[in-house]
């Protein structure tokens, strides 16, 4: 459906978008991802046609849309303050899109109950949107969007404007409203806990250029650099230097010897020690001695700061169960293959 090469945008000096490629597939629902400045909503403009960029292309099932003006494009907006009309009620909210576009009353009204129903806001017509609650209205703007059934809708940061806790009941109903819709749709979020929920595919952006794209738990499982690790929250990196070894390669760091994959490059590395591979029960083949440090309470579960041969390890331990006290010598186990991520002289460099 929606394909993108070597799309690049620059504002003065600075490049804002470096040969970005990818594609969007039918129904299929992609999350633009990274910290501010990455690029993300100057590539939601130039896929909208707000922006044009510098080089590459914009193409819908092969077309270049090069000089297709927004209104032309057939692609729907929604943005984090949603923008509803205060002079209109629900139903006309809703309905302008359909309005504009010069569809008949009945029909229009049809679709207007039929949107409505699909976000759960079914009676809400006759609403003044000024008297809705911030989910309600997140909930119209919506409906609004989805309405004339775009070929691409664009999301960009529409849940940023709300509390946390409104922010996560509403996310999964986001995601089941899309996905029940069938729409195809482009959701630009700097948060990696939405991009999680929602998208079949990320797009993790740095500094104007793909850093990784794949599945969620893909980019989780298997982060492509430190950058994407550590953006993700996978914050246990450290240094370290591979060695060949008896016929073998093994990383060398302050937390011991592991041995690597044959084929990883030799010299100094940044390594990731997956917190969720880490066990205090003494099942796994490697072991680390430590004191804990600190400890964080969230919930269901409960965040330990381990300081260990000089460095600082964190995990997650079950927020339920009788965990150790700041001061308390444990030792942490986990099996290598499983564990231990090595990045390259790239990754190194961040």
């Amino acid at each position: 459906m929606l394909e993108l090469r070597g799309i690049t945008k620059r504002f003065g000096e600075m490049a804002a978008l470096r040969e970005v490629s990818f594609a969007v597939g039918r129904g299929e629902i992609v999350a633009l991802l990274g910290p501010s400045g990455s690029g993300k909503s100057t590539l939601l403009n130039v896929v909208a046609g707000l922006e044009a960029a510098d080089a590459g292309q914009v193409l819908w099932k092969g077309e270049d849309l090069a000089g297709t003006p927004p209104h032309q494009r057939g692609f729907g907006l929604m943005f984090q303050d949603f923008a509803l009309f205060p002079h209109r009620n629900v139903a006309g909210n809703v309905g302008f899109g359909l309005e504009m576009a010069g569809m008949e009353a009945a029909q229009r009204k049809q679709r207007v109950m039929e949107m409505l129903a699909l976000v759960g806001l079914a009676g809400f017509e006759a609403r003044d949107v000024g008297q809705l609650s911030g989910g309600e209205q997140q909930r119209v703007a919506l409906a609004r969007a989805l309405a004339p059934q775009p070929r691409l809708l664009m999301l960009d940061e529409p849940l940023g404007s709300l509390d946390r806790g409104l922010r996560e009941r509403l996310l999964g109903e986001l995601a089941e409203i899309l996905k029940q819709s069938g729409q195809t749709s482009l959701y630009v979020t700097h948060d990696q806990e939405e991009a999680y929920a929602i998208a079949d595919r990320m797009v993790l952006l740095n500094a104007g250029r793909v850093a990784q794209i794949g599945a969620p738990e893909n980019l989780y499982r298997r982060p492509a650099s430190a950058f994407v690790a550590e953006f993700l929250g996978l914050d246990n990196l450290f240094e370290g230097e591979v060695v060949a070894k008896d016929g073998g390669r093994v990383l060398r760091s302050a937390l011991g010897e592991f041995t690597v994959d044959g084929g990883t490059e030799l010299g100094k590395v940044r390594w990731l020690l997956r917190p969720d591979a880490l066990r205090l029960d003494g099942r796994g083949a490697a072991k680390v001695g430590g004191t804990v440090s600190a400890t964080h309470f969230r919930g269901n579960t409960t965040l330990l700061e381990v300081e260990a041969a000089g460095e600082r390890v964190r995990l997650e331990v079950p927020g339920g169960a009788e965990r150790p006290k700041v001061g308390e010598a444990v030792e942490l186990s986990f099996d290598a293959a499983e564990a231990v991520q090595v990045f390259g002289r790239e990754g190194a460099d961040g």
